[in-house]
């Protein structure tokens, strides 16, 4: 029996349906193929939690260290696209600030003032697109200041992150990307020269070019870049569509701000930034029902690890009391776990605050209706919301 033969859903999976509302699907592969092959990926995709638990924790049979690994094929190698010591070396200089504690005291304030900035000049007009009027620019400012990229603005940031998420989902989709992300990475690669060479300026760039090179330095800065505002414009957009969509939970949180936590736990356990990870197979292995070959491709669905039913009871429901909803999968696990991922929820969490403080009467526009998108990066093309604006 062939590999398609043996695993029929997956033959009849399309790459487009799991961009478009990959849930239904997910949850027939989960409970019948958990690990399956999929023709349109050339690969095999893992949507059981426990399972994308053994890919991820064990990086000697499951690595990102491929040519094929899409973000690589941009920026080069990085914490993101190697394992064991060189991955190792890559990280620790960035580690530091990223701890629970430095989080907060580095970047709380900042991020307070920020918010309130955007919120301000936002607040008289009484209906905005959130995604990029108030998310993105808040995460890019945040990623601005913690890289401390010399004479760069959060304009010319943004520029460069769309241009390399671009091209990374093409080559992840299986078509040649065009020539401005390879420029994109270049100037930011410029910037963070001339950051390094900078000395009087005390940076995390500068404090990592003690032990990294300086293109090692401006490999991982993209990643960094990358995945805070890929991470964080998600995780922000993404909450405020499921409170907005569901008024009883809204209620909830506005009642008792203490379930903001949960609410931003729960959001992301069902509609996580990175939909999918990708490791490739370093030997013959067997993991569930399938047999991997060497060097095959194993995508784990953090989606449907998300929505297993047998961790979260009625997986598709958003409960912002949700008991266990910290144990989603959204930021990855094992040594690749996101490196930001602390920063991530405290941005999200004072964004939401403020906003549900200053904009009581935030609602969705019905007639511009948003919903997640995305096979790799998932999250609405736009939010348009509405508020009642000040007399």
């Amino acid at each position: 029996m062939s590999v398609v033969d043996a695993f029929p859903l997956g033959a009849g999976t399309t790459l487009a349906e799991l961009a478009r509302d990959p849930h239904p699907r997910l949850a027939l592969l989960r409970a019948q193929e958990p690990v399956s092959w999929l023709p349109e990926l050339d690969g095999w995709l893992v949507t059981r939690r426990d399972l994308a638990l053994s890919v991820m924790r064990d990086a000697e049979t499951f690595t990102v260290d491929d040519p094929r690994f899409s973000t690589a094929q941009v920026v080069g190698p990085s914490m993101l696209s190697l394992d064991g010591d060189r991955h190792a070396r890559h990280r620790e200089p960035f580690t530091a600030p990223f701890r629970p504690r430095q989080v907060h005291d580095g970047f709380a304030s900042f991020i307070e003032r920020e918010t309130d900035r955007l919120i301000t000049a936002l607040e008289p007009a009484g209906g905005v697109e959130l995604r990029r009027a108030f998310a993105g620019p808040l995460a890019v400012a945040v990623v601005t200041e913690a890289l401390g990229l010399v004479g760069t603005t959060p304009a010319t940031v943004l520029a460069w992150y769309d241009s390399i998420v671009r091209a990374v989902s093409d080559i992840t989709a299986g078509h040649e990307a065009g020539p401005a992300g390879t420029a994109a990475y270049a100037e930011l690669r410029a910037a963070v020269e001339a950051t390094v060479a900078d000395r009087g300026a005390a940076s995390l760039l500068g404090s990592a070019a003690g032990q990294l090179t300086v293109p090692e330095v401006a490999s991982n800065a993209a990643v960094l870049m990358f995945g805070g505002i890929e991470t964080t414009e998600g995780m922000i957009t993404n909450a405020l569509l499921h409170l907005l969509r569901h008024p009883d939970q809204l209620a909830l949180v506005q009642a008792d701000v203490g379930l903001l936590d949960g609410a931003i736990e729960e959001s992301l356990r069902l509609e996580p930034g990175a939909a999918v990870v990708d490791r490739y197979a370093t030997c013959d292995t067997v993991l569930g029902p399938a047999t991997i070959r060497r060097g095959e491709l194993v995508t784990v669905s953090l989606t449907g690890a998300n929505r297993d039913p047998d961790v979260f009871p009625d997986p598709d429901r958003f409960d912002v009391r949700r008991e266990n909803a910290r144990l989603q999968l959204a930021f990855a696990h094992g040594p690749h776990y996101c490196l930001a991922a602390h920063l991530a929820r405290l941005e999200t969490r004072i964004a939401l605050q403020r906003l549900l403080e200053r904009l009581p009467t935030l609602r969705l526009d019905a007639d511009r209706p948003a919903a997640a998108h995305g096979l790799v990066f998932r999250k609405p093309a736009t939010l348009h919301v509405l508020w009642d604006s000040p007399a």
